[in-house]
């Protein structure tokens, strides 16, 4: 453990990582034992140190103390404070606690000093100051006395530090900081003594000795003495020096230094900035800490006679701003020569305006956020009195001067980013730059990723590979904050590890905006102002705006157009940091999330409805813009143990998932809260959210509710429940193979949820609750006809549903029976009403699958060029609502018609298309149809090893189980043939019997089993019967009813009857037809499986 009492008392990990002490009583504990770190602290000095300040201690102080010990231990750690007989003893070393190490560094630094190695001095004395993050012992009740000694070591060691630099030739460099300090400590002859020196060796002995009269005045009139021997000789000398002229200074040319590292992209902003320098006179660059806006603004003045670096951030009192950029500018604090006559000006104000008023010099206020009104306000002095100047600003927010040209600097383009990487990592480790890139692309890529694009950042990341490979570095960056801390030694503290970046930033904001940004923390991915005020308890616009101003907030326009309205969200590294804050005050963080699932348990309720209406396109992009806050509320929910709100929010959005093809997303979060509930059961109300946790992680939904169907029926959750049990139900079904099916408990716990709701009502004509006749395929397969159920469910959504209820209904029912027997009969009654409830509703998705079932109907009957339109149609719409998973069905289906209206080139592009939109949007379904149709192509254009490949490709996408019946009979078609093409003709019969089999008893519609039947002819032609293959053409023609068989089989079909004809006696062929036109399946399987005879014309 390490402890920082020279400020606010604060606790940190051997990491760094901060550990939250708590209130002022415990930070004054922990303030009194770190002074004594090792030494045991009696219960007397202890009280007395921590009630110093309270008139009235607490009546039982002993036993108060005891209790601040033991929050503080169960803060720190058990180990952490040793209780002894005589008290209680810190269980830490001096060297863990900043005071006694700012007490070592100082003697360590004023040694080196009076040694002789004031580089040395310098350098320890710096480190010493830099430990210092407040006043000394703050949280002491009483701290006047106790802080007495490190104050005064405090001022000791600043002093050394300024003797240090002025013995290297820094003059320059302190005159600001012994400006101020003389002003703080006007009695202190030491002081007045280094800033006299500095002003002297700076070139300035007029101003030296306006600093000495100003010394003796001020010791005259407030102690009544004069100065010291020191102060009367530098005086002496300064008389002496004045006689001596002084070499003209040489001409001034800007002030900025060669970097050592590369400049790595930027180039359009580097462009930006320099041609914005000549339309603007100020240019505030702003952004987060660590975006590169020092550098970028160095780049941009590079190659300028006048431009001259103001480095700010050292400063810590505004007041100090015109004296910095005086000392940047090498000026004399003094008026030019008048009459030869020298006149003291003491406001650095005034001589920047004369001095800049008759050049054109650009300044770069470097730094400004934390003294930003000073920054402002003499940006504005000198703009307005300077019409030469130019200033280039940067800061974490802007100026706010008018005029100001505001320019955001955003993080690295990736391609930037991955550069910027590879070159630091060729510094640290030879052989993993640019030409030998570090070795796993990947990682190097989600390192800059998740960085933000930062730029110090990254670099940060590349110094850590002298320890570790990228990918360590990437899996490492959930606690970035702690890995990233081997920034440069020279360079300001705050900049040297990622955590001071940030707390740069942190420690500039007031408290209502750190509560701000702890609140919208919770948020995930992003926001909008009305989201904020739901969830903040501040004024929301005023408080966001200021932490975009300050550049802890990203502010981008929503919508396609822009026109949305502003979203909000924080890089990764400000909410990681945020999160951590929110961690100090858990009270808030835990309202705040409650506020947070409230938020969004209401907006998706509100979207449900509106997914499906003309108004969908704005709600779907809504939910989309907002997915990673749904998911953080669900797992907050379900994490909660509040399965109500976790099952609202997953029953709201339930649809918006399948519709956007989050499929595998909606199953697992769905049978969490199924889990949950199973749990919630089994525990008493008071068990612990771990113990809930874990039996929620292996419960089982289904065996619960086998167990005990009649609890269930009667908890007050159960149609909560049963929504969600139907929902899943739905989404295995429409998802693929699932555990669902292998699981011989499956049709009792199915038949329990179908009970749920096939008495009808209000709760079966509303999602999901009208999909339950569906879930008799999960029981029997595809061989049941749920044509009964779908008519009923159609009869209750007229009911108690509306016209989108309505119309889903009738599309599954149109669906069924286009493809199950009875040649379309009613199709074209349920399309016509189809086509009036999806322009009445304006859902897109009901209407491109109004239009795909037209098609297949159109496909059923031949009508190739009507399908093509329908298919299109519904692409084009599928297209617009984002229902991506349809696409793949939909252009396989176009290269189908392609195929069979001759077009084989086009065919195998729109093929081409499909199997890429199958691949990206993972739908296994369309990857084994188009794998078939490519098996046919290639079949028909004799390429037999590739249509093999092809149709293995599918078959084993389809080894589950879960193509349906008519996929499967198309899959033996086409084995069939490759097998006969292969083999033989005799070879495929029993394939093409199997798949007429199948076909039949799996309810086939005609157009399929005729398909079948019509290989099989094919096949006994090939064998010579085609006596044999006449009946089986007739059979199929009859079974369709009238359908245009399609090519190639209709070419192929002719060949055969003109071969029938030529080997046929026209009353055998009459015959043969007559007789194939009266042949059931049942007949067809037979001639199919007899010995083929060749035919005769007798």
């Amino acid at each position: 453990m390490r402890y920082r009492i020279l400020g606010v008392a604060q606790a940190s990990d051997d990491q760094g990582t901060p550990i939250p002490v708590g209130g002022p009583r415990l930070r004054a504990l922990l303030t009194v034992l770190a002074l004594h770190p090792a030494r045991t602290l009696t219960p007397e000095t202890l009280i007395e140190e921590i009630w110093a300040a309270d008139d009235d201690p607490p009546q039982d102080a002993p036993a108060a103390l005891q209790a601040l010990v033991g929050r503080l231990r169960r803060v720190l750690g058990r180990d952490s404070i040793a209780s002894t007989p005589g008290g209680y003893r810190l269980a830490a070393a001096e060297d863990d606690i900043d005071l006694h190490v700012f007490q070592r560094q100082v003697r360590e630094g004023t040694g080196a000093l009076a040694a002789g190695d004031p580089a040395g001095a310098h350098r320890v004395l710096t480190d010493a100051l830099a430990l210092w993050h407040g006043p000394a012992l703050a949280d002491l009740p009483d701290r006047a006395t106790a802080a007495a000694r490190p104050d005064a070591l405090r001022l000791e060691a600043t002093r050394a530090r300024a003797e240090a630099a002025l013995r290297l030739g820094r003059a320059a460099g302190v005159v600001p900081e012994l400006t101020e300090l003389t002003t703080a400590h006007p009695y202190d002859e030491p002081l007045h003594a280094l800033l006299i020196r500095a002003l002297r060796d700076t070139g300035r002995p007029a101003d030296a000795l306006a600093a000495y009269e100003a010394a003796r005045r001020t010791l005259a009139e407030g102690l009544g003495t004069d100065p010291g021997s020191e102060l009367q000789a530098l005086h002496a000398s300064l008389l002496t020096q004045q006689t001596t002229p002084l070499p003209a200074p040489p001409p001034r040319g800007g002030n900025l230094r060669p970097r050592l590292t590369s400049f790595v992209g930027r180039e359009p902003e580097l462009e930006a900035v320099r041609s914005e320098l000549h339309r603007a006179r100020l240019v505030t660059l702003t952004g987060p800490g660590g975006s590169g806006k020092t550098r970028l603004a160095e780049e941009a003045a590079a190659g300028l006679p006048q431009a001259w670096l103001v480095e700010l951030a050292p400063l810590d009192r505004p007041e100090a701003v015109p004296g910095a950029v005086v000392s940047a500018l090498g000026l004399r604090e003094t008026v030019l020569m008048t009459n030869e006559l020298a006149t003291v000006q003491t406001d650095p104000t005034a001589l920047l305006v004369e001095y800049c008023a008759q050049r054109s010099p650009l300044l770069i206020l470097d730094n400004c956020e934390h003294v930003i009104e000073a920054a402002a306000a003499l940006a504005e002095t000198l703009l307005t009195h300077c019409p030469g100047l130019t200033v280039l600003a940067t800061s974490r927010e802007p100026l706010g001067v008018p005029g100001e040209s505001v320019r955001p600097v955003e993080p690295l383009a990736p391609e930037q980013a991955h550069r910027l990487f590879e070159e630091r990592a060729a510094a640290v480790r030879p052989g993993a730059g640019p030409g030998a890139a570090p070795g796993d692309p990947a990682a190097v890529a989600e390192i800059c990723r998740r960085l933000d694009g930062l730029p110090l950042a990254i670099e940060l990341a590349a110094a850590r590979l002298r320890l570790l490979t990228p990918r360590q570095i990437a899996d490492r960056l959930d606690d970035r904050f702690r890995l990233l801390t081997a920034g440069s030694r020279t360079v300001l503290p705050r900049q040297q590890t990622l955590r001071a970046v940030v707390d740069w930033s942190w420690d500039l904001l007031d408290e209502r905006e750190r509560t701000m940004l702890r609140e919208v923390s919770v948020f995930a991915g992003g926001w909008d102002l009305t989201a904020a005020e739901a969830v903040c308890t501040g004024p929301a616009a005023d408080l966001v705006g200021a932490l975009v101003d300050k550049s802890l907030i990203v502010a981008t326009p929503d919508g396609p157009d822009g026109t949305g309205g502003m979203r909000y969200r924080m890089l990764e590294t400000i909410h990681e940091y945020a999160v951590e804050r929110a961690a100090e005050v858990p009270g808030l963080r835990t309202a705040a999330e409650r506020r947070h699932g409230a938020w969004v348990c209401a907006l998706v309720e509100e979207a449900e409805p509106r997914l499906r209406s003309g108004e969908q396109l704005p709600w779907i992009r809504r939910l989309e813009a907002d997915l990673d806050n749904i998911r953080a509320a669900l797992d907050r929910a379900v994490h909660a143990g509040d399965e109500v709100r976790a099952g609202r929010i997953v029953l709201a959005v339930g649809w918006f998932w399948w519709l956007r093809n989050y499929r595998q997303e909606a199953t697992a979060s769905v049978r969490a809260v199924l889990r949950l509930g199973v749990a919630r059961d089994a525990l008493p109300d008071d068990a612990e959210p771990d113990e809930l946790r874990a039996l929620a992680a292996v419960a089982d939904p289904v065996g619960a509710l086998l167990a005990a169907p009649d609890a269930e029926a009667g908890h007050p959750l159960y149609e909560l429940r049963m929504d969600l049990r139907l929902l899943d139900l739905f989404l295995a079904s429409e998802s693929g193979p699932s555990d669902l099916a292998a699981d011989e408990r499956t049709p009792r716990y199915v038949a329990l949820v179908r009970a749920a709701f096939e008495a009808g009502g209000p709760r079966a004509a509303r999602m999901p609750g009208l999909i339950w006749p569906l879930t008799a395929w999960t029981m029997g397969g595809s061989a049941v006809d749920i044509s009964p159920d779908m008519s009923a469910v159609i009869a209750n959504c007229r009911m108690y549903g509306g016209d989108w209820e309505v119309g889903v209904s009738l599309m599954y029912r149109t669906h069924i029976m286009v493809d199950s027997p009875g040649n379309l009969r009613g199709v074209d009654e349920d399309l016509a009403e189809l086509r009036v409830l999806s322009r009445r509703v304006g859902d897109r998705w009901m209407g491109a699958q109004v239009c795909s079932a037209a098609g297949e109907a159109d496909m059923a009957r031949g009508r190739f060029v009507a399908a093509e339109g329908e298919y299109r149609e519904a692409l084009r719409l599928a297209h617009e609502v984002g229902a991506y998973a349809e696409t793949p069905f939909l252009l396989a289906r176009l290269a189908e018609i392609a195929f069979r209206s001759g077009d084989l080139v086009g065919s195998q592009a729109v093929l081409d298309q499909a199997g890429e939109a199958s691949e990206r949007y993972a739908v296994a379904e369309s990857k084994a149809y188009v794998a078939l149709l490519r098996a046919l192509l290639a079949q028909h254009v004799g390429d037999l090893p590739r249509a093999r490949e092809y149709y293995e490709t599918a078959r084993a996408a389809t080894s589950a189980g879960s193509a349906p019946p008519q996929f499967t009979a198309a899959l033996r078609a086409v084995e069939a043939m490759l097998t006969a093409l292969e083999h033989g003709p005799a070879s495929g019969l029993p394939i093409v019997a199997e798949g007429l089999r199948e076909a039949v008893a799996y309810r086939c519609a005609e157009v399929i089993t005729a398909a079948l039947v019509d290989v099989g002819a094919d096949l006994l032609a090939r064998l010579g019967d085609l006596a044999g293959a006449v009946r089986l053409y007739a059979a199929a023609e009859h079974w369709r009813a009238g359908s245009v068989r399609p090519e190639p089989e209709r070419t192929r079909a002719e060949e055969v009857d003109a071969a029938a004809r030529a080997s046929l006696t026209p009353q055998r062929y009459a015959a043969e037809r007559s007789r194939g036109a009266s042949l059931t399946e049942e007949d067809a399987l037979r001639e199919l499986g007899r010995t083929p005879t060749a035919a005769t014309g007798t």
